[in-house]
């Protein structure tokens, strides 16, 4: 199965695979409009033009990015794909001078996998909670909020102890 950038052709495929996975509350749904304007935040894992898996990274600041909208089909999980998807968001977020990366997420054990620590909610700045009022649990979903530190770049707040991205 080949990881790649996700192209206007899997827009449909991607909608659908999100949007499975919100109405078994794993995660927010997505409309059609959201993945047009935000496809280019967008991964996927395909093959012979099936899309079996999505995830994205959203930039948020100078030094912070977003993991979100990690998808896998039923079919498809335990094979190493969710994994697959976020370590090539990672590797886009070091390529472009990100220096943390967080995903807020039921299921920390995956994340903690690949080297994401637990932290506060109050750890991140305020305006990366703007989705989650459109969340039916909101403001008690149980989301983890989970952080890396991506290598070669020290971020702000550890350089200084403050963050200038809050």
């Amino acid at each position: 199965m080949k990881i790649r950038k996700a192209r206007m052709t899997d827009v449909e495929s991607v909608h659908e695979l999100i949007n499975r996975h919100a109405k078994a509350g794993r995660m927010l749904a997505r409309s059609r409009m959201e993945l047009y304007e935000n496809l280019r935040d967008f991964f996927v894992a395909a093959e012979r033009r099936k899309v079996h898996a999505a995830a994205a990274l959203h930039l948020c600041w100078e030094n912070l990015a977003e993991v979100k909208s990690l998808a896998v089909r039923e079919a498809h999980q335990g094979a190493g794909i969710g994994r697959r998807l976020v370590r090539a968001c990672l590797r886009e977020a070091a390529r472009l001078g990100v220096s943390r990366v967080f995903v807020l997420t039921y299921v920390p054990g995956f994340f903690e996998k690949l080297k994401f620590k637990r932290v506060d909610r109050s750890e991140l700045p305020h305006r990366i909670w703007a989705e989650c009022v459109r969340c039916p649990e909101f403001p008690d979903c149980g989301e983890v909020s989970m952080v890396v530190e991506l290598a070669g770049r020290p971020s702000p707040r550890a350089r200084t102890g403050r963050s200038k991205s809050g």
